[in-house]
C-alpha cells in the first residue's frame, strides 16, 4: 500500500489538511499529529469501531478533550491510528474483501496463540507478527 493510499483511508486531504504522496509526507503528518477528523473518517468507513479506537488509539475522554479544544492527536496516537489502518488494509488485500478482513481481525487466531489480530495492534511488534501471518495467508500457507 502506498502512502497516498493509506492517507486516503485516513480521510484524504480533506481530513488530513495536507497532501500525502510520499512516505516522508506521511511521516511528517504523523509527527505533527493527525487531525481528529482523520480518526472520525476511519470510524465512519468502518475500519474500526469507536470502542476499538478507545482501546487501541486514544481513550474516550482524551478524545473528547481533543475535540473540544480543536487539538490534533499526538504523534504517538497518530502512529497507532496509522498502524491499525495499515494492517486493516493489508488484511483486506490478503483476504480479498473488507468484510472478510474485518471478521479475521476480530476472531481469535491459532497462529497468534489464540489472540485476536486486532488486539496485537497495540504495539509495533504485535503488528509485525500479524503482518507475517497475513503474508503466510497470501502465500497460501496455513495461518
Amino acid at each position: 500500500m502506498t502512502p497516498h493510499q493509506l492517507a486516503q483511508r485516513l480521510g484524504g486531504r480533506r481530513a488530513l489538511k495536507r497532501r500525502v504522496d510520499t512516505e516522508f509526507d506521511l511521516i511528517d503528518a504523523i509527527a505533527s499529529g493527525l487531525p481528529v477528523p482523520a480518526l472520525e473518517s476511519v470510524i465512519r468507513k468502518g475500519i474500526v469501531t469507536p470502542g476499538e479506537v478507545y482501546e487501541l488509539v486514544i481513550p474516550r475522554r482524551t478524545l473528547a478533550h481533543r475535540k473540544d479544544r480543536g487539538q490534533p492527536l499526538t504523534a504517538e496516537e497518530s502512529d497507532r491510528l496509522t498502524r491499525v489502518v495499515r494492517v486493516a488494509a493489508r488484511a483486506e488485500e490478503a483476504l480479498g474483501a473488507a468484510d472478510r478482513a474485518a471478521r479475521w481481525l476480530r476472531k481469535p487466531n491459532r497462529a497468534l496463540e489464540g489472540k485476536r489480530p486486532l488486539d496485537l495492534l497495540e504495539s509495533d511488534l504485535g503488528a509485525r507478527v500479524v503482518e507475517r501471518v497475513l503474508g503466510r495467508i497470501e502465500q497460501g500457507l496455513a495461518a
